[in-house]
């Protein structure tokens, strides 16, 4: 994760059609790496990865500044609109092996649309995903990013009335993963202060978890 001059988080976004992964990525790493835009069709059908530039004024130690690295693995969707699931999941786990299998993975970010409600079916679905990809120990490698959360501040939702109104099964989905979520305003994202507080809440998680990785040393 970090030698002496540095250090580097690696994250993957997962998700379904039109969740905002691809977006949610560029926002991490403060550039357009990921193509983004509305379709009637699944954009991402391979996985890409990005990498940001180092980042300053995000963490120090002992006393001194670190610069930060983000490496960030955009995914194709599930359920995909061209892909099987069984295509989408041996896509992904070839590119985490791939990339992280060395370094190991930080955390994934489990991507989903703050101004849609979220059904049990597409919980579900996306939890037996997950775990399939990551394991028996998933939740502790796994949170929520909530995209789309202008939208919601738009029709008069606060973070906290948004949760007091949530339903049950987001709910249930939050406290699974120990509550590790964060609210990403797309109108905002690439506003350096706004991304600054987002990569300070996943490094959090990240201590939460005592810097534990997945996949580490799996590389074949």
């Amino acid at each position: 994760m970090a030698d002496s001059n540095e250090m580097t988080i690696n994250l993957v976004v997962l998700g379904r059609t039109q969740a905002g992964k691809s977006a949610a990525g560029n926002s991490l790493l403060g550039s357009s790496d990921f193509e983004s835009h509305c379709s009637p069709s699944s954009v991402t059908t391979c996985c890409s990865l990005g990498r940001s530039c180092r980042i300053l004024g995000i963490i120090r130690r002992n006393g001194c500044e670190l610069p930060l690295r983000v490496r960030v693995l955009d995914t194709p969707s599930y359920p995909h609109s061209g892909l099987s699931k069984e295509q989408v999941k041996d896509t992904v786990r070839s590119a985490l092996v791939h990339h992280f299998g060395e370094e190991g993975l930080h955390l994934a970010l489990l991507v989903l649309r703050a101004d849609l409600p979220l059904c049990p079916d597409e919980s579900n679905q996306a939890i037996q995903f997950i775990q399939e990809l990551l394991g028996p120990t998933w939740k502790d490698f796994t949170a929520v990013l909530l995209t789309h959360a202008d939208k919601a501040e738009e029709a008069g939702f606060s973070e906290e009335a948004y949760l007091l109104s949530a339903s049950s099964t987001l709910l249930s989905l939050l406290s699974s993963v120990q509550h590790k979520y964060i609210f990403l305003d797309n109108q905002k994202s690439f506003i350096k202060e706004e991304r600054a507080i987002v990569l300070r809440k996943l490094l959090n998680f990240m201590r939460q978890n005592n810097y534990q990785v997945l996949l580490k040393h799996s590389k074949q």
